[in-house]
């Protein structure tokens, strides 16, 4: 039943911090795929892939992959899978791949949602370790307005209902997605939200603009204005400075920023922001454009 290559298809996305797992996809897309500023699954429709094929990939990666002790599963949300599959893929993971100490997922607020308490913590119990959320802003009137299809409250709970199942939590924020008018809200409101969920991991991203995306084309009608340099480095002050978590790590050193940062919270907050307000005052060098990339 082993087949001479994993079974790809498409454009394939994941985590930095998931650079050396395996990768096992076992969706095709992304569930809800309506985000304006995303382009990432937009030639495909989402489907879950059958159990042949699956087990096929797991059974490649038990020949081909035994120095990969993580495994994520791809693509864009995973976690839409119903219970019972997912939890037989899991099961499948441990019996074929045993050293694989952890695996991760991409989620959003709707398939969190659809999970029980009790579901979430079977799967945590069966090796899910790490569940990656797409928070984008703690602003109710961006998120509509990227359409996310969720708010800043059904975040919070989803968020802390990962957390309270002893799954880590990672989240990432987008720097630049409210434009220049409403950055400063954005960037309190996102603030306030970390704070309030807590999780484990933030990366904040720069936004970046692709090519046939809802948001490129409100770029070239002027219904949206990207934000320059320094006025990112002010959001991205705005938005840590309102986050007040008691433990984790923030982090902006995504290839989209311009300045890489790396903070355990709370102790490293000070620090942090001294280096911030250094590069404003341009003490600082900054990544340059042609070194950004997605």
């Amino acid at each position: 039943m082993t087949a001479d290559a994993m079974h790809y298809e498409g454009l394939i996305i994941r985590p930095p911090s998931e650079a050396n797992s395996i990768l096992l996809q076992v969706t095709l897309g992304c569930s809800h795929n309506k985000c304006t500023f995303c382009g990432s699954y937009k030639d495909k429709r989402f489907a879950i892939k059958d159990d042949d094929t699956i087990l096929s990939d797991i059974l490649f990666a038990s020949r081909y992959m035994k120095n990969q002790h993580r495994l994520f599963l791809i693509d864009g949300d995973a976690l839409i899978i119903p219970q019972r599959k997912l939890v037989w893929i899991l099961d499948m993971i441990r019996e074929h791949l045993p050293w694989v100490r952890r695996v991760g997922t991409y989620a959003n607020a709707k398939s969190i949602k659809m999970k029980t308490d009790e579901e979430l913590e079977e799967l945590r119990e069966k090796g899910l370790g790490i569940i990656y959320l797409g928070v984008e802003s703690g602003d109710n009137e961006t998120l509509k307005k990227v359409k996310k299809g969720t708010s800043a409250e059904n975040l919070l709970v989803q968020g802390r209902r990962v957390k309270k199942a002893g799954i880590k939590l990672s989240v990432t924020v987008l720097l630049g997605i409210a434009g220049r008018e409403n950055s400063s809200r954005h960037a309190h409101a996102t603030g306030q939200l970390l704070s309030a969920i807590e999780p484990d991991y933030v990366g904040a991203l720069t936004v970046m603009i692709i090519p046939g995306t809802p948001l490129a084309r409100d770029l070239a009608e002027g219904r949206f204005e990207l934000m320059n340099e320094r006025e990112l480095l002010g959001e991205l002050r705005e938005m840590f400075e309102s986050t007040n978590m008691t433990r984790g790590l923030f982090m902006a050193n995504h290839a989209s920023n311009y300045l890489p940062i790396k903070a355990r919270m709370p102790k490293d907050k000070e620090r942090v922001l001294a280096l911030i307000d250094a590069a404003l005052r341009g003490e600082v060098a900054l990544k340059p454009e042609w070194m950004r990339a997605l």
